[in-house]
C-alpha cells in the first residue's frame, strides 16, 4: 500500500490514451480482478503500460509495472464505490469539459479531425461516448481522494519532524538557484509598417482565392509563426482556449469552411486565418502571420518607460509586484508577480539552464535586490521586447536543508502526510469491499495487502 497513492497519479494520468487506445488495439480481454460490481481488465493493464512507455517522456515505469498498475487501477475502484456510497457527485459539464480537452489533445496528437477519426474509426461523437465511463469514474476517484485528504495540513514541527529522518546521505544536492521576475514591454510598430504588412496579407489572400496559390504553401513561405510554419501554418483550436489571442479566436469562428479572414491584429502580430473544419466549438484553421518589425524609435519610447517605472521602484514609491500588475506585457510571468516559474516543480526557484540565453548573460554579475536597466531582447516567438529585470534571490550550491529549501521540504512533508492518511483510510475500509484478484498476481509482493483484504472480506 506504501506507493499506491503515485501507481493511482500514474493512472489517472493516462487515463483518457488508454481509453482511446483500445479503440485501436486487439487484445485477448480477461477479468483480472474485481472490487464490487467493477472488474479490470489485463488488456487495462497492458493497454496503459504500453501508453504509458509511449506517452511518459522520459518518466520511468514502477518495478514490476503489471503489479504497480493493477494496484492502481484496485484503488481507483475502491475510491470510486466509496464515492458512490458517500453521494459524491459529478457534473455533466465537468465531464463534457474534460473530454472535450481530451479530443483536442488528440487532434493535435494527429494533426486534425479527419485523421482522429479515420485513424479511430469512429466520429469524435462516438469517441466522446466511448470514453465518458472511463471519465466519470476517474473524476469520481479523485474528487473522493481530495475529499479525504480536504482537511490534512502540516505544521512547521511536522515539517522538521520529517527532514530529521531523511538519512543525511540521501539529501539531495541542489546547484545554484535564482529567483528572477521581470516587467516586460513590448515597442509598437509604427502605422506605416503595419499598413504596408496588412497590403502584403491582403495580397496574400487574394492569390489563394484567385487560385493561383494555396494557402499552406504561402503559409510556409512568409508566416513568421515557427509552431506551425512548417505545417502549413495550420493547427487545432477550441472557441473556449485560454492561450488562444481572443481577438484571434473571433476572427477564426466568423469563418465558414474554406474562407479566409480579413487581416486581423492580435498580440502576437497581423495575421490571415483560413478555416479548414469546424465542429461545434473546435476547429481546425491555418494562418499566416507576419510580426511588424519596430525602430530604434519606438525600442527607445518602450526603454524610456521602463527606465521610469525602475527609478519609482528603486525610490520605494512603488514596489515590484505592483508594476509588474500596472506595466508588464508578457502573459508567462505577469501573472505570477513577473517571476519566472521552475517547469520541474512550479516552483519560483529555477536553475540557470531554465532561463534564456540573453537573461543569463545579464544576471551574471548582478547581486541580489539589484534591477537592470532597460534590456532589448527577442521573445520565443521572434518579437522584440523590451524589459527590467529583477533578481530576487539566489542561493548557492547545497544539500537540502529546512533554510533555502523550506518550501521544497514541507511539500514533501505534506505528500506524505496525506499518504499516510490514506493508507490509514484504506486500512480500515478496505475489508468493507468485495475483492477478487486473479491468483496469477499472487506473485506481485504489492498486493499482498490486496490478497489479505481479499481473505478477510470472504472470512
Amino acid at each position: 500500500m506504501k506507493k499506491f497513492q503515485s501507481y493511482f497519479l500514474l493512472l489517472m494520468l493516462f487515463a483518457g490514451i488508454k481509453g482511446f487506445a483500445q479503440t485501436q488495439k486487439v487484445v485477448a480481454d480477461k477479468i483480472i480482478a474485481k472490487v464490487g460490481d467493477k472488474i479490470i481488465l489485463k488488456s487495462d493493464i497492458d493497454n496503459a503500460i504500453a501508453d504509458y512507455k509511449r506517452q511518459g517522456q522520459g518518466v520511468q515505469l514502477p518495478p514490476n509495472p503489471e503489479c504497480a498498475f493493477l494496484e492502481g487501477q484496485l484503488v481507483q475502484k475502491v475510491l470510486v464505490l466509496q464515492a458512490q456510497k458517500d453521494s459524491v457527485t459529478i457534473t455533466d459539464d465537468e465531464i463534457d469539459a474534460l473530454l472535450d480537452n481530451q479530443i483536442r489533445y488528440f487532434i493535435r496528437m494527429y494533426g486534425s479531425q479527419e485523421v482522429l477519426e479515420q485513424i479511430a474509426g469512429k466520429t469524435v461523437y462516438q469517441l466522446k461516448e466511448d470514453l465518458r465511463p472511463q471519465f466519470v469514474e476517474r473524476q469520481l476517484a479523485d474528487k473522493m481522494r481530495r475529499q479525504l485528504l480536504e482537511n490534512v495540513k502540516i505544521t512547521p514541527t511536522e515539517v522538521k519532524t520529517f527532514y530529521d529522518k531523511i538519512p543525511k546521505d540521501s539529501l539531495p544536492f541542489f546547484e545554484s538557484e535564482l529567483e528572477v521576475a521581470q516587467i516586460v514591454i513590448y515597442p509598437k510598430a509604427n502605422k506605416d509598417v503595419e499598413e504596408y504588412i496588412t497590403n502584403q496579407l491582403l495580397d496574400l489572400k487574394k492569390q489563394v482565392e484567385s487560385g493561383q496559390k494555396k494557402f499552406q504553401d504561402l503559409a510556409k513561405v512568409y508566416s513568421q509563426d515557427p509552431g506551425t510554419r512548417d505545417n502549413g501554418g495550420q493547427f487545432s483550436l477550441n472557441r473556449n482556449d485560454k492561450d488562444i489571442d481572443p481577438t484571434f479566436l473571433a476572427a477564426a469562428f466568423k469563418l465558414k469552411e474554406g474562407q479566409i479572414s480579413p487581416v486581423i491584429k492580435s498580440k502576437f502580430g497581423l495575421h490571415i486565418i483560413q478555416m479548414v473544419s469546424r465542429a461545434g466549438d473546435d476547429a481546425v484553421v491555418r494562418h499566416i502571420l507576419i510580426i511588424p518589425s519596430v525602430t530604434n524609435i519606438e525600442i527607445n519610447d518602450a526603454k524610456q518607460k521602463l527606465d521610469s517605472v525602475r527609478s519609482r521602484i528603486i525610490a520605494g514609491t512603488m514596489s515590484f509586484n505592483e508594476a509588474v500588475n500596472k506595466y508588464s506585457e508578457d502573459d508567462a510571468t505577469r501573472y505570477n508577480a513577473g517571476r519566472f516559474v521552475n517547469q520541474i516543480d512550479g516552483s519560483t526557484s529555477v536553475t540557470i539552464d531554465q532561463l534564456d540565453k540573453e537573461l543569463v548573460a545579464n544576471l551574471k554579475n548582478m547581486k541580489v535586490g539589484e534591477i537592470t536597466q532597460p534590456l532589448t531582447y527577442t521573445d520565443e516567438r521572434g518579437k522584440t521586447a523590451v524589459r527590467i529585470v529583477y533578481l530576487a534571490n539566489e542561493t548557492q550550491p547545497h544539500r537540502e536543508n529546512l533554510k533555502d529549501d523550506y518550501d521544497r521540504v514541507s511539500q514533501q512533508a505534506l505528500a506524505d502526510k496525506k499518504q499516510h492518511v490514506l493508507d490509514d483510510w484504506f486500512k480500515k475500509h478496505i475489508s468493507d469491499f468485495y475483492i477478487d484478484i486473479d491468483p496469477e498476481y499472487k506473485n506481485c509482493k504489492s498486493l499482498d495487502y490486496w490478497f489479505t483484504a481479499e481473505n478477510t472480506a470472504s472470512n
